[in-house]
């Protein structure tokens, strides 16, 4: 915990699990034996980081909880007591060498933790998807691009309520494919959040399975191309009971390349959906970061 939070704020988590209640900030609610459970999370990322470098696994999928890229260096938010990945990431770097992670975060909110974690660091490069203007507000920003020595690592890509998975397979292609290409990651981390899906209740974006499918896909031919294949995706946020399951099993046959044969059993009702289709607001919404992002990285931005 302490590669990032305050001893303080750790104290703090501990003493209202003890107590069996309270927030640990905002919207970071405590009860009995969380703190054990919060650690035991960070823990398993911190372990399948461990594993990816070592050469133990090629890639790993952390299913862990409580979730973690909201959580500051001082305050939990978000349902996020301490940040896995942000732990995880300087575990990494401090513990095992590495000098260059990249840290993708799928997220449907903006992880504003993680970007408070390494916004001066020129070493991690974060980049985060997010529906525009939701949780935490006033975070995300596209101008929001580092400071000092890490300007220019700090990528925010808001997307527009609606974006579906060619929406988000454009932002990939189009900034994240560039950026990592120049940056060459040894490690990449996902926070892979599953609640861009089109049945959360606590977004607008409508990525099916399928979607997670492809947008992993992308991630492990990154992985491939720049690290070895070294990537761990670890498990954020996702709100919708019934269709997590399925996205996050599309995400783990693709880490793995195993197929099973359980199928998406929505899709078919839910196919006259413009998931599929990408959307001239969409691309707006990318060029625009493309044209911040490209005083930083060379990308071209189509007129």
């Amino acid at each position: 915990m302490r590669y990032y939070h305050t001893e303080s704020y750790i104290d703090k988590v501990k003493e209202l699990s003890e107590a069996g209640f309270g927030d640990a900030g905002e919207l970071a609610l405590v009860g009995k034996g969380s703190y054990e459970i919060a650690l035991l999370s960070a823990g398993g990322a911190i372990k399948a980081v461990e594993s990816v470098v070592n050469g133990e696994v090629d890639n790993a999928y952390a299913l862990t909880r409580p979730p973690g890229h909201h959580a500051e260096a001082d305050k939990g938010m978000g349902f996020c007591l301490f940040n896995n990945v942000a732990i995880a990431a300087k575990y990494a770097r401090n513990v095992l060498g590495l000098e260059r992670v990249m840290i993708l975060d799928w997220d449907v909110h903006h992880g504003n933790g993680t970007e408070s974690a390494f916004y001066d660091d020129p070493n991690v490069l974060f980049i985060s998807l997010h529906q525009e203007r939701l949780y935490p507000a006033g975070r995300g920003k596209v101008e929001d691009v580092g400071k000092g020595d890490g300007i220019g690592r700090n990528v925010n890509i808001p997307l527009p309520a609606g974006t579906g998975n060619a929406g988000y397979l454009h932002a990939l292609k189009e900034i994240v494919q560039p950026i990592a290409d120049q940056f060459k990651p040894e490690l990449i981390i996902i926070s892979a959040g599953q609640d861009a899906s089109l049945f959360d209740p606590l977004a607008r974006m409508m990525v099916n399975a399928e979607g997670y499918r492809q947008m992993t896909k992308f991630a492990v031919e990154l992985a491939e191309k720049h690290c070895n294949g070294k990537l761990v995706a670890c498990h954020e946020g996702g709100y919708s009971a019934a269709y997590v399951p399925f996205c996050s099993l599309a995400i783990v046959e693709e880490l793995s390349g195993i197929r099973t044969d359980v199928e998406d059993p929505f899709v078919e009702g839910f196919k006259e959906l413009p998931y599929d289709e990408l959307y001239d607001i969409q691309k707006d919404y990318v060029a625009k970061v493309k044209e911040v992002q490209s005083a930083y990285w060379d990308l071209a931005v189509k007129a």
